[in-house]
């Protein structure tokens, strides 16, 4: 039973990030609303390639354009995700027989069941509230949450299969024990700075605002724009409108892109002060951090290229690929150090 629990949730894992990548795919390619229903797409679940039946599904839905590329980005999109419901689900299920042999693993199983219904539901309302930039940018904290904890949950069970399988030795002695709940903490302030900077950037993405400062160190050298927090920060209330293209006014989404920015630098600064103190701890977490500290720095790199260059498809991919790279980046960074606190062997680190 822990053998199938270890392919279900890798499976997951691996099924998770593409279900990442692919909905920041959507996002970029204006597709959010390549299909304007939910759960099947103009009407059907497999859109047809046949001119005339293209033309029985228009007459359906008049005042939207079918653009079958968007249509097929977005279903693909959702069977994905469909199909990591139902993984979930296996997951729930054999967690739960399992806990009959003695193989408890705590609210994991049912935070993660829940977790990705409440996806669905913002998946749905995403479609029917017309990408509204909150729900946007909940559904997008939602995924890599159900990503966090599907990296946890794998890492609990390799965890087990340690304790189980690895005899203890005079050779294979623990790591010496320190100041553990101090270093768990710092890095916990690391993935939560790293949240609050995500989350950031969903809000920046989900009002179009990537591109409304042209310059990368202020906002607009040759124009002084009065930048409007309020607005930027303000949560839409318009149930009706379409928000694909964004509708707030300039000043405000340039006010949304230098908080992010400044988010950015914060992050980066902390992560570097983190690196600092964990590499005088033991050599047990150098390459994590280097892992995070060179993504972190190659996403600021892609950050500067997007403000240069307008926010091209290929940056625009690579930076939200390079942020779901530093989450996961961190993840390992709090596995190494919680594996190191419970007097896990380096060779099993």
């Amino acid at each position: 039973m822990q053998r199938s629990l270890w392919i279900l949730v890798n499976s997951a894992l691996l099924l998770a990030l593409v279900v990442i990548l692919l909905g920041g795919w959507t996002r970029i390619n204006y597709a959010g609303l390549g299909c304007p229903d939910w759960p099947g797409c103009y009407g059907t679940l497999v859109l047809p390639n046949e001119p005339s039946q293209l033309q029985q599904l228009q007459a359906s839905f008049p005042g939207q354009p079918i653009d079958t590329y968007k249509g097929w980005l977005e279903m693909t999109h959702r069977y994905a995700a469909g199909t990591l419901g139902l993984l979930i689900l296996a997951i729930a299920v054999i967690s739960y027989k399992a806990r009959k042999i003695g193989l408890s693993l705590g609210y994991l199983p049912t935070s993660l069941l829940i977790l990705v219904t409440l996806q669905a539901l913002f998946g749905m309302w995403t479609v029917t509230l017309k990408l509204l930039p909150p729900i946007v940018t909940l559904h997008l904290l939602g995924g890599l949450l159900t990503l966090t904890l599907l990296f946890m949950f794998r890492a609990k069970l390799h965890l087990k299969s340690i304790y189980t399988t690895q005899p203890t030795s005079p050779s294979n002695k623990p790591l010496p024990q320190l100041s553990f709940s101090a270093i768990r903490m710092k890095i916990i302030i690391g993935v939560v700075l790293l949240f609050c900077q995500l989350a950031l950037g969903g809000w920046t993405s989900a009002n179009y605002a990537g591109w409304a400062c042209p310059d990368w160190i202020v906002c607009h050298q040759e124009t002084n724009i009065a930048l409007d927090f309020s607005r930027g920060f303000e949560l839409s209330t318009d149930l009706e409108a379409n928000y694909e293209g964004g509708l707030l006014p300039l000043e405000a989404r340039a006010a949304i892109q230098m908080t992010h920015r400044a988010m950015a630098l914060l992050l980066i600064c902390y992560l570097l002060w983190l690196g600092w103190n964990l590499y005088k701890v033991s050599s047990a977490f150098k390459r994590p951090i280097q892992l995070v500290l060179i993504l972190a720095i190659s996403q600021a790199g892609l950050g500067v290229a997007n403000v240069i260059w307008a926010v091209p498809l290929p940056l625009a991919t690579a930076h939200h690929a390079g942020a779901v790279g530093l989450l996961l980046a961190m993840l390992w960074l709090y596995q190494r150090s919680t594996r190191f606190s419970k007097g896990v062997t380096h060779a099993a680190l």
